[in-house]
């Protein structure tokens, strides 16, 4: 008896559905992909361990401490220099801190480097603003065209002294 056997020939692949998809998902991810920024900020760790005999005394070592009450502006070694109390709302006062900033800045105009000391708890947001006021400011060039200035643009993260 003869056995019959069917012939198979070559299939086709079927990727139109694949295609639509592609289609669908490629102008999706593009649109996304534009709403999603992120910024940078470079920082610098403290030194382990400070060397108190290579400082002069002129030498100014910025340091902003961020207290769940108040900001406390104050050299590393010569002390306090101005506590600045938040608002009554609870938020920090980053308007007199930049001015703070830029009265230091007169006085240190070499100076490019301080450190920002946030106690325990502090929101992130609260330190990205502390850190705005003490990078720039502005300033009138003229009497007619405000301008950006660095400040204090080398700024260190580290943790807040704990009161005593």
């Amino acid at each position: 008896m003869a056995v019959r056997r069917l012939r198979k020939g070559s299939e086709a692949l079927e990727v139109s559905a694949f295609i639509n998809l592609i289609v669908v998902l490629i102008p999706f991810l593009l649109s996304t992909a534009v709403f999603s920024n992120m910024s940078v900020v470079d920082l610098t760790l403290p030194a382990k361990s400070a060397n108190y005999e290579g400082l002069k005394e002129n030498d100014l070592k910025l340091e902003v401490v961020i207290r769940h009450d108040a900001l406390e502006v104050g050299d590393k070694l010569g002390g306090l220099i101005q506590r600045i109390p938040n608002s009554p709302d609870g938020t920090v006062d980053t308007t007199t801190l930049n001015g703070v900033m830029f009265v230091v800045k007169n006085k240190f105009p070499d100076v490019t480097a301080a450190s920002v000391l946030p106690e325990p708890n502090i929101p992130y947001d609260t330190v990205i603003h502390v850190m705005d006021a003490m990078r720039t400011g502005k300033t009138a060039n003229g009497g007619t065209t405000v301008v950006d200035v660095d400040l204090f643009p080398a700024i260190s993260i580290g943790d807040a002294p704990v009161r005593h």
